[in-house]
Order: structure tokens, then sequence, then C-alpha cells
């Protein structure tokens, strides 16, 4: 699959404010600052359709863009910003859950994991919350033109097997870089083929 067109959609705090017109929908989450804005740039091919920003935290609404006038990629709050008043961290949650829980055309939700990084707890009780309420994830570690191949795929590795601590079977695993446009194709495939088999 292609993606040849990308528009903003529209923002909301909760699911009754969602665009009126229904498609499969496809969300990133993932930690604050975890390259989720550039990730999604690079995968529609316009550098400009989420604003980037190194503000954790930036991302406070629902944002969806409408790709190839057929199906929603859908941009989540950043969860796990340890620096947000109390209140404002439980509103993004409440936000957050409301979207994943109760939207009847989410089809899959892609976890964004710092691949230079072992995965913290907030990602693995995330990830957890997300098995237990049977939502289908993937999970993509970002930022992959920041080490070495070897290091790269040692940590990604890593970080697998301590999944597979606490799951029989691992979720569809990607590794993207917003830079070299690394898994762009392997991704978009990836969602084509899913939309594909509705």
């Amino acid at each position: 699959m292609k993606i040849t067109k990308a528009e903003f959609s529209g923002s909301s705090t909760k699911v009754g404010q969602k665009p009126s017109r229904k498609a499969p929908e496809f969300a990133f989450i993932g930690r604050s600052n975890v390259g989720k804005s550039s990730l999604i740039n690079m995968l529609t091919g316009n550098g400009k359709l989420a604003k980037t920003s190194q503000t954790p935290g930036k991302t406070q609404l629902v944002n969806h863009f409408l790709i190839n006038d057929s199906w929603y990629l859908v941009d989540l709050p950043g969860y796990g910003y340890a620096r947000l008043p109390d209140k404002q961290r439980a509103h993004l949650r409440h936000i957050i859950w409301d979207y994943i829980n109760n939207s009847e055309e989410l089809i899959m939700l892609f976890v964004l994991v710092d691949s230079r990084h072992d995965m913290q707890e907030v990602d693995l009780r995330f990830i957890a919350e997300l098995g237990e309420k049977g939502i289908p994830f993937g999970l993509i570690f970002t930022k992959g033109d920041k080490q070495g191949p070897t290091v790269l795929a040692a940590q990604v590795e890593k970080n697998k097997q301590r999944l597979l601590e606490e799951w029989e079977e691992l979720p569809p695993c990607f590794v993207s870089s917003s830079v070299t446009g690394q898994g762009k194709e392997e991704i978009v495939n990836y969602i084509g083929s899913v939309i594909a088999s509705l």
C-alpha cells in the first residue's frame, strides 16, 4: 500500500466528537517524546501533518488524519509524562482510555518505544492493560538510526525477551526511523494487509 493522501480531519477529547465519517482507525501512542509525531509525518510523507515539538506532552487531544480517503491514522496523547500535574495526567489518561475503550472503529493500536532504551514499567503496564482489555496492538521501536545495527538489534531483542516474560507470543513488531525512513514500507504494508482482511 502507498499513502498518496493524508489530511487532518479533526481533534477531540471524547469519542462522541470524532469525525462523523466512519472508517477503520489505526492509532499511535507512546511515552512523551518517543518520536510519535515524527513517525506519523514519515509514514504519510508529510513533514507538517502532525506537529512535532521538543516539549514532551505536546499532544493533548485525539487527532484524526484521513488516509487515502479510506482509513484514519489516529494520533493519541502520550502517556507517562511525570512532569505534568496529577490532575492533568489523569485528564489525559481519561482521554486516551475513553478513545481506546469506546471507539468502535479502532482496529489496532501501535505502541511506540524508544529503540535505544529498555522498556520502562510505564510501557509494560500500559501494554498489560491493553492485554486485559483485549485491544489488538503492535510495537514500533522508534529512532532506529540513533545507534549502530548490532547495538540496535541487541536492544530490540532484549525488549522482546522482556515482553515474552509476560506474554505467550509477541505482537507484530517494527523498527522505524523518521530520519532514514526505516520501517515505513513494513508498517504501511502491514496496515494495508489488515485493512484487506477486514
